[in-house]
């Protein structure tokens, strides 16, 4: 076995290299047939979702096999070698079993333990098999993935540890408080009609949303989601369906609106998301940021170095950061290097006083000694110069109440990321999402899923290494059985007056003592072959009986046939 993945996720690169590097059904279709095509690669699969590409394939070389993959990814996704290599990540042999079975269980995902990567490796595998790039190694290793999943969900409360994105980018809007509570009574508007977008609009329908408004640009696929959602039965929710060109007047009168198309520019802009906000409002929308910066009330007076006839030049430092409340770099930076009758002076005055420069400069050099010695103890122990009044607290401007919120969960994203700044308007892009899931806790049962990753991997690796000596073990016994054939054969010719009684009951026995000559052996090179490093023993295996390498490779392509002839003709 020489699996080999190259790929790149929302863990190795930003949402941005991802967005570029995203793949059309037909890139991917595309990249399988180039992969299978180069030299090194002889199965090929591709897992493209929102948040990952993965390039799967049985190589023979593996330093080829990370170059050339990595190129074909490079080519097909249109983002440079040298631009997408810092992104890229490479596991191997066992290392890439562990990294896809991670993946089907949710561990690798953007929310944790989300069941929606399990539908898109098995699309991968439908994708890799349509176009006959998957053999024995992909199909075995993408249908255990699938199992393995399953296996996860069902055995654990993985479930428990996070949502489907979908899910997870409603609590997001609904700024992480009851998800029905915030749907409820709202109107929704679901642009696209593909998987995302149908879960979408079922967990949608669920929390209890009056009405969902399905556009899409193959109207009758909108006009079946819709007909879907309407006569569900565990719902009240009213669904319609639309042209895409409806959109901009569908979006004025939504609360909500999801977006997950495959299209590769923008399907909201800003200025589009700003109309139809100034729709419901009847108000012009400004950015945020521009509200701010256009608020013209005062702000409170600071204390520090603004009053006349301070005894210390703080203009140098007027723009110093406010470290703590009553202690600034300010205050440090202005006495620094002063001496104690210039700093007893400034005290004074920040209390009102006066002081007399002749009468301290009388002060004794143990006096000044004494004062500097204390301000260097205050400041050892409060990090900072006290000063005796400290700035005022900025007002910041309050952000309105959203009235129209954005769920961009496609990859490159519809939404234009200007929305984010809009007033009026709260956008959840897959940006947003990855830095909220970022510090989502873990559940407990994560453990118990990585350890049935483990012992998953670890038979799967036995089981491949097993079935590798298989062709070899095979063609031993079918050796084994043409030497008793000879050797039947040569006695025929030395006793011609061998009854068939007699011949039957020779042969027999010939047959029992090779079986049990070689039963031992090959059962227990089997076991060994299972074990990690145990490729050897089918060498050892072929060298110490002499067989025909030809041989082995006729049972091993016999094998494959069998198994493509039982795919084609599909489940009995």
């Amino acid at each position: 076995m020489s699996l080999l993945v190259v790929g790149l996720s929302h863990r190795s690169a930003p949402v941005s290299v991802l967005e570029r590097a995203s793949l059309s059904t037909d890139a991917q279709f595309k990249l399988l047939q180039d992969t299978v095509a180069a030299e090194p690669a002889a199965e090929a699969a591709v897992l493209a979702t929102c948040n990952r590409i993965e390039l799967y394939a049985d190589v023979d070389k593996f330093h080829a096999g990370v170059a050339e993959l990595s190129t074909l990814l490079a080519q097909h996704s249109g983002v440079g070698l040298e631009e997408l290599t810092p992104y890229l990540y490479v596991h191997y042999e066992d290392r890439a079993v562990h990294h896809l079975f991670s993946v089907a269980c949710g561990l690798d995902s953007m929310v944790v333990g989300e069941g929606q990567i399990l539908g898109q490796i098995k699309d991968a595998l439908a994708r890799a098999q349509e176009l006959h790039t998957a053999g024995r190694l992909l199909n075995d290793l993408f249908q255990q993935a699938l199992r393995v999943g399953k296996r996860a969900h069902s055995e654990t409360g993985i479930d428990r540890a996070g949502q489907s994105l979908v899910t997870f980018g409603l609590e997001q809007l609904a700024a992480g408080g009851d998800v029905a509570a915030w749907a409820r009574g709202k109107k929704a508007l679901v642009i696209g009609a593909g998987s995302m977008s149908s879960l979408a609009a079922a967990t949608l329908a669920r929390a209890g949303v009056a009405e969902i408004v399905v556009a899409n640009r193959t109207p009758d696929r909108a006009e079946r989601l819709a007909q879907i959602l309407t006569e569900g039965g565990d719902t009240d929710v009213s669904a319609r369906a639309v042209p895409i060109e409806s959109v901009p007047a569908e979006l004025t009168r939504a609360d909500v609106a999801v977006s997950c198309t495959g299209a590769t520019g923008l399907v909201l802009t800003a200025e589009a998301v700003a109309d139809a906000v100034e729709g419901r409002t009847g108000a012009p929308v400004a950015f945020a940021d521009e509200a701010a910066a256009t608020d013209e009330r005062p702000l409170p007076p600071t204390s520090v170095g603004t009053d006349e006839n301070c005894p210390l030049d703080l203009a140098a430092v007027q723009q110093a950061p406010v470290q703590q409340s009553g202690f600034s770099v300010l205050g440090e930076a202005a006495v620094a290097g002063m001496d104690a009758a210039t700093l007893e002076q400034h005290a004074a005055w920040v209390d009102n006083a006066t002081v007399d420069r002749r009468s301290a400069a009388r002060r004794s050099p143990e006096a000044d000694a004494e004062l500097i010695t204390a301000l260097a103890a205050t400041a050892a122990t409060l990090g900072r110069i006290p000063e005796r009044r400290g700035p005022e607290p900025v007002a910041t401007p309050v952000r309105p109440e959203p009235v129209l919120f954005l769920l961009d969960l496609a990859m490159p994203r519809d939404v234009d990321a200007a929305a984010h700044r809009l007033a009026g308007v709260r956008l959840v892009d897959i940006e947003s999402l990855a830095e909220a899931s970022a510090d989502a806790p873990m559940a407990a049962d994560v453990d118990q899923v990585r350890r049935i990753v483990a012992d998953e991997v670890a038979a799967f690796g036995a089981a491949q290494r097993a079935a590798h000596i298989t062709p070899t073990v095979v063609a031993l016994r079918t050796m084994a059985a043409e030497v008793v054939a000879t050797e039947i054969a040569r006695l025929d010719g030395r006793l011609p007056g061998l009854d068939d009684k007699h011949r039957a009951e020779i042969t027999q026995t010939v047959k029992r003592v090779v079986d049990k000559l070689l039963h031992a052996p090959t059962v227990r090179v089997k076991q060994l072959a299972a074990e990690p490093g145990g490729a050897g023993y089918a060498d050892a295996l072929r060298t110490l009986f002499d067989l025909d390498p030809e041989a082995v490779a006729a049972v091993s392509r016999a094998e494959e046939s069998t198994e493509k002839n039982a795919e084609s003709r599909g489940p009995a």
